[in-house]
């Protein structure tokens, strides 16, 4: 029943993104269940950014910080239902995407974080295909390696709002040049239950894949990332953990 389903509120961090935000907030406002609240976080836009929002019933948060891990913390931070969701401004939900998070998280109590896939709209089928499994497969693949556990990816992704509160104070808002999907992750740590939902799937634009520089610049992204959390704990006591079914164990023990 929908009736038991758990409150949901979208998080979406933006700057200078009104087009693909009003597109995204009219997909949202077609939910088979609506989010409880959206909330858009206006990251220092000079554009329409929170017109856009605000025409859409969205709250509408200010974070003059520029970078995405302060925009996004500033609305997980902001939220007070019992699932936080992310979505991108590009993003493009299906419109069962709202129902698919909230049910998952009723029908299993222990889920912390639950994460989907996309493909690219503005690519040609088979080149989009393509993209999809050399970066998102990789992400994924790579991700659960380095983390010991599934990796977030935050332009379709819920994590418990109970989870955030616990983890707030590790992640990283002031780098701008951290992934903020994939430090959270890092900071839910290998004890939490975070699961991969290919029903949770979503249309996004190609354009972080597009000229060198921005995919260099995803590159060094990750390995800051890396830098940041392997130096709380590396991989392989991460594995440990992981393998010990969520305890630390002492060193020489496994």
């Amino acid at each position: 029943m929908r009736g038991d389903l758990p409150r949901v509120t979208v998080v979406i961090p933006v700057r200078d993104d009104a087009d693909l935000l009003d597109e995204c907030l009219a997909r949202l406002a077609r939910q088979t269940v609506a989010p409880a609240e959206v909330v858009v976080v206006d990251n220092a836009s000079s554009d329409r950014t929170a017109a856009v929002a605000a025409a859409w019933g969205a709250r509408v948060v200010t974070e003059p910080s520029v970078g995405i891990p302060a925009a996004a913390a500033t609305g997980y931070d902001c939220a007070t239902d019992e699932v936080i969701a992310r979505l991108d401004a590009d993003s493009r939900p299906g419109p069962r995407w709202v129902e698919r998070i909230a049910t998952r998280m009723r029908d299993d109590p222990r889920l912390d974080a639950v994460t989907g896939v996309g493909w690219f709209v503005d690519l040609p089928r088979p080149l989009a295909a393509l993209a999809v499994l050399g970066y998102l497969g990789a992400y994924y693949v790579l991700g659960h390696l380095a983390l010991g556990h599934t990796a977030l990816w935050g332009s379709s992704m819920a994590v418990r709002r109970a989870a955030w509160l616990d983890v707030r104070e590790d992640v990283e808002r002031g780098d701008s040049e951290v992934h903020d999907d994939f430090d959270l992750a890092f900071a839910l740590g290998p004890g939490r239950r975070i699961r991969l939902d290919p029903d949770l799937r979503v249309g996004v634009s190609a354009r972080s894949l597009r000229g060198r520089a921005q995919r260099r610049r995803r590159v060094r992204r990750a390995h800051r990332t890396l830098e940041r959390n392997w130096r709380t704990m590396p991989p392989w006591e991460r594995w440990r953990m992981r393998l010990s079914g969520g305890r630390r164990l002492p060193q020489g023990r496994g």
